[in-house]
């Protein structure tokens, strides 16, 4: 997500979810030139609090969202590019908390039908991060 500063997110494509999910800690709301606002933390490192990154995002939307054990919560949603396989799309992204899940964010089918297809059989299919940075995440 260059536009908001995170250069690596390990993510987990999800096709059963419309909408990405980005695992946003500190999440508060704002108003900037008479706009709501969002001001969040994100943690790109699995299971590690290290690297934060403070993001400010316009507020897009506020939905009503469900989690596949059924539990409904009403979730910010801002809007994002998304760098997925050498391709930059943008996608709504809604801010919620993923630290109990393996991965920091989902992408949805919505950010998917922008050109992209699925190969459920593979794994890391747009490319591993680069050396230096699995070298700096090593040992969290």
């Amino acid at each position: 997500m260059p536009g908001i500063g995170l250069p690596w997110v390990k993510v987990k494509i999800d096709t059963g979810a419309r909408t990405s999910s980005l695992h946003a800690a500190d999440v508060e709301e704002f108003e900037r030139d008479g706009r709501p606002w969002a001001r969040f933390t994100v943690h790109p490192w699995q299971d590690s609090d290290a690297d934060p990154q403070t993001v400010e995002c316009p507020v897009h939307d506020r939905r009503r969202v469900r989690s596949s054990s059924g539990h409904v919560t009403r979730r910010l949603v801002v809007r994002v590019d998304l760098t997925l396989a050498g391709r930059t799309v943008p996608a709504e992204v809604t801010l919620s908390k993923r630290d109990r899940m393996g991965f920091r964010m989902l992408v949805g089918r919505e950010a998917l039908r922008q050109g992209y297809v699925v190969d459920p059989s593979r794994s890391y299919a747009g490319g591993r991060p680069p050396k230096e940075i699995r070298r700096r995440n090593r040992g969290r």
